[in-house]
């Protein structure tokens, strides 16, 4: 099971944050920092996967972004480079090649999409197309939502 995922550039900036496990915000602080620390300080070139404390860290650079994963030690390291593959895949066909500033101005379609992705840390849903549907449904509903209120305060406004 994963224990958490975080997704962090280059410079150390926290931009995403998803914890499988309750964690006392002073823990979750010190993960952010040792993760952000250890794992920015690997060269390029260096295994995806580490041992800290009883985890497994498995992580991926794309492009300026860190995708960074915490793991129990039975887990599979494959597999979550799999899962974060995805992930990044899933982000990449919502945003249409995804990059740093989609996650920081858009940040809760990202948490959307890892919510119609993973569940507790373990895999929800393997079709990409099944997953797309359902944020372009959540997506269309918004938007009527936000029609109709608009609609309503403009009837609003001229009854006045």
């Amino acid at each position: 099971q994963m224990h958490f995922l975080l997704l962090f550039s280059r410079q150390g900036k926290l931009r995403l944050q998803k914890w499988f496990l309750p964690l006392p915000e002073r823990e979750r602080k010190k993960i952010i920092k040792d993760m952000t620390t250890m794992v920015l300080a690997r060269k390029p070139r260096t295994c995806n996967f580490l041992h800290w404390r009883d985890l497994k860290i498995v992580y991926k650079r794309y492009a300026s972004l860190y995708f960074c994963c915490g793991l129990e030690n039975q887990d599979n390291e494959l597999l979550a480079l799999e899962i974060l593959h995805r992930y990044v895949e899933l982000l990449d066909k919502y945003f249409g090649n995804v990059c740093e500033l989609d996650i920081i101005f858009n940040f809760e379609k990202a948490y959307f999409i890892l919510d119609e992705f993973l569940m507790g840390g373990e895999i929800q849903e393997t079709s990409k197309q099944s997953i797309v549907k359902s944020i372009e449904a959540s997506d269309m509903l918004q938007e009527m939502s936000m029609a109709f209120e608009g609609g309503r305060q403009t009837v609003f406004k001229s009854f006045l």
